[in-house]
């Protein structure tokens, strides 16, 4: 293959790479808004639908070690084909079951599809990058804001519109069309080594992946926060009303959204350790000053502020997992996805525990502290560069 063919065929990869990370944002936002009229249709609590939000959660989790060890044994390319279908289909099931045990195994489905993916097309990521020689991750988790934003925002129409099933179908429609495009672009993981089937440890021994591990759990869960409780503390704790309360969670998202398609060129300019301990800082300080904010006007710019260090905390220890040297980048990143998602998925119950206790202010302010931490560590994310 010559080069001009090479680059032809990365940049079709990236672009394939940045549909499957639209697509999977914009499947976990259309179903965010399913869930007002999945729970009529159930006719169940709240504490029946946390319960089943428990198992999309669980399903997650479990298939992101699944997945992980996929893409060690048949590669990413293998994998996000494999896993992107289901994520494609699921979605109407979702919408048209009105058995809560049922809808129980196809939520556990629905989890596991989405984490799957969600490794698979990571590892495409990382093995893209060390071919092209510089970052890309950053963008393409741009593109997974991009398509959260695009789900969240036009689902509620297309709900109104014309019901939840026919919304779902719309939905999976759009997704297959956008998948089926890119679907013969997703690269080839060249000369990244294959894991023998007969491989007896799962799990790595290497202690630095669990510290990195360890890191995107405290990111990811100050992310959590700011999505589970930014508008109940703006009202709470800052008076703010509904309208304002929303702006802190838009200007957080808007802003990373943003900052992600501007953190790979920073970070090719700055390097993975410099762009991330200066986010980490960030981050912290803007933690610091939502929790010590007396006004809901600097609380919204703090979040928004918040939202430029955190977006690329995530990605770099993303491209630090798939780089670490003597793992096969598939089954570092099922440690570093399991462990991260678990602060998200797990992190808000354990907020809304201390919260009640002792008020939100205080637990962004303690947030600001573990943040403060993580940035003390960002020479763990030297591999990134690799």
């Amino acid at each position: 293959m010559t080069a001009i063919d090479q680059k032809t065929v990365l940049r079709l990869g990236r672009r394939a790479a940045a549909a499957a990370f639209f697509i999977n944002g914009f499947v976990v936002g259309s179903w965010a808004l399913q869930i007002p009229s999945f729970v009529t249709r159930l006719g169940v609590s709240e504490f029946v639908l946390g319960l089943l939000i428990f198992c999309f959660g669980l399903g997650a989790l479990f298939a992101m070690t699944l997945a992980g060890q996929l893409v060690a044994r048949r590669g990413s390319q293998w994998t996000l084909r494999l896993l992107t279908l289901p994520v494609i289909i699921i979605l109407p099931l979702v919408a048209y079951t009105t058995n809560v045990w049922v809808a129980a195994i196809i939520l556990a489905l629905f989890g596991g599809a989405i984490g799957g993916m969600d490794v698979a097309m990571n590892a495409n990521v990382v093995a893209i990058e060390k071919r092209l020689g510089r970052a890309i991750m950053s963008s393409l988790h741009g593109f997974w804001s991009l398509g959260g934003f695009a789900g969240g925002g036009l689902g509620g129409i297309a709900i109104q519109a014309f019901g939840p099933l026919e919304h779902a179908l719309v939905v999976s429609v759009l997704a297959a069309f956008g998948m089926a495009l890119a679907y013969r672009h997703i690269a080839e993981d060249a000369g990244e080594p294959r894991q023998s089937i007969r491989s007896h440890s799962i799990l790595p021994k290497q202690a630095t992946i669990y510290i990195i591990g360890a890191m995107a759990l405290l990111s990811m869960s100050a992310e959590g926060s700011v999505l589970s409780w930014s508008a109940l503390y703006m009202k709470k704790e800052l008076m703010a009303d509904t309208v304002t309360a929303g702006l802190a969670f838009a200007g957080f998202s808007g802003a990373m959204a943003l900052t992600r398609f501007c953190g790979d060129s920073i970070r090719n300019r700055y390097g993975a350790v410099a762009t991330f301990r200066m986010s980490g800082i960030v981050a912290a300080l803007s933690m610091l000053a939502v929790g010590l904010s007396p006004w809901p006007w600097l609380a919204i710019v703090a979040f928004a502020s918040c939202g430029v260090g955190l977006a690329n905390l995530a990605p770099i220890l993303f491209s630090t997992a798939g780089n670490q040297p003597g793992l096969n980048a598939g089954v570092s990143l099922s440690i570093l996805t399991t462990m991260g998602h678990s602060g998200i998925l797990f992190a808000p119950s354990l907020i809304g525990f201390v919260g009640g206790l002792v008020g939100l202010a205080w637990v962004y302010i303690a947030f600001a502290i573990l943040l403060s931490m993580v940035s003390l560590l960002s020479g763990k994310t030297a591999a990134a560069d690799a």
